[in-house]
């Protein structure tokens, strides 16, 4: 019973927020084609920020992933002692 509660809590993902970008000065929709040297920086520094964010959750993710793993391991081992 205990494995199969920790397994559903450790399989379970968090949904990671969808981005949003910049398309213009006046707020009207540019191609991807077009716009400006400013326009692409700009949309290339959200992008890095994002994706730092990004690296930053999924590594604290799995290192509380390798907890539960290693607590789940642990009660496991507990529980086979006491039998």
């Amino acid at each position: 019973m205990l494995s199969r509660i920790s397994t559903a809590t450790v399989t379970r993902v968090p949904r990671v927020a969808a981005r949003f970008y910049s398309e213009g000065s006046a707020g009207s929709f540019r191609g991807e084609g077009q716009g400006d040297s400013f326009t692409k920086r700009e949309k290339a520094q959200e992008d890095y920020y994002v994706k730092q964010q990004e690296k930053e959750k999924l590594e604290a993710l799995r290192e509380q992933l390798a907890k539960l793993k290693q607590d789940t391991a642990d009660l496991e081992k507990h529980l086979d002692s006491k039998k």
